[in-house]
């Protein structure tokens, strides 16, 4: 990796070139302009539970934030390092995943605990209160999923902002990590679209006649990476917070104000 000064009458740009080229291997600068730090926000995100009425009362979408770049890979490194505990305890080898789903309580309790000092969200979709019309085709059904993501990882930023742990003026990139499996292949623009009109452009009310301001009116824009979880240690860490929240919500335990930089948005 490469590093770079950039000294201008206005500004002093620190870039960084990355060395890979992947989808995302694209510049990282951090820079100061009239004092405001520029922000790229990293989210990892994944599901917990069936989108599906009839059978299922929770659902849930769940996931870790990052304000840096630095903030993302020292936790990507620590997680790593409760897998290894993990793996070495149960002898398994490195290629099986540790999800939530093949983890003992023990174990995923482990994992949600090193996750400690990590800004996590959730949105918890209570299915009984949602309109039975939703669920009467796959793309209604999907629009509603990306509906409530997007309340709920507009929930977390808004409290961080409110704590003043984001500067909405410094955001520049917001890049979005998810499971592969938990949007359908042609969902996934549609999904990006989505997001980007909420956080850089600004939304509508139903009739038009309301406009809501965006978040963060000067970013660049968003970007989203649906990736495979066994690869991706954070989309791992991602789907312990959804599996944490979503068996709090069948056991009926409050979720509001959540210890641990947790921030829970319910939904109807």
């Amino acid at each position: 990796m490469r590093c770079i000064l950039v000294l201008t009458n206005l500004r002093l740009s620190v870039m960084y070139l990355a060395s890979s080229t992947g989808p995302f291997a694209i510049e990282r600068t951090v820079f100061f302009s009239d004092g405001v730090r520029i922000m790229d926000i990293f989210v990892y995100s994944d599901e917990s539970g069936v989108f599906d009425k009839k059978h299922n009362d929770i659902y849930v979408y769940g996931g870790v934030v990052f304000l840096s770049k630095d903030d993302k890979d020292n936790c990507g490194r620590k997680y790593l390092s409760a897998e290894r505990c993990i793996r070495k305890s149960l002898s398994m080898d490195n290629i099986a995943e540790i999800k939530a789903a093949n983890s003992s309580n023990k174990n995923k309790s482990k994992l949600y605990r090193s996750l400690n000092d990590v800004i996590k969200f959730a949105v918890v979709v209570n299915q009984k209160y949602i309109r039975d019309e939703i669920f009467s085709d796959k793309k209604t059904k999907q629009r509603y999923l990306d509906y409530a993501f997007k309340r709920g990882i507009k929930n977390c930023f808004q409290h961080l902002i409110h704590k003043e742990l984001i500067d909405p003026n410094s955001v520049r990139d917001l890049i979005f990590f998810a499971d592969e499996h938990s949007t359908a292949t042609n969902g996934r623009y549609e999904l990006r679209e989505s997001l980007e009109q909420e956080f850089k452009l600004g939304t509508y009310s139903n009739n038009w006649s309301t406009f809501y301001t965006p978040l963060f009116p000067g970013m660049r824009g968003v970007h989203m990476d649906f990736c495979d979880s066994a690869s991706t240690t954070l989309v791992r860490a991602a789907d312990i917070v959804a599996n944490h929240v979503y068996y709090k919500a069948l056991t009926g335990e409050q979720l509001y104000n959540m210890p641990n930089n947790l921030y829970v948005m319910i939904l109807p």
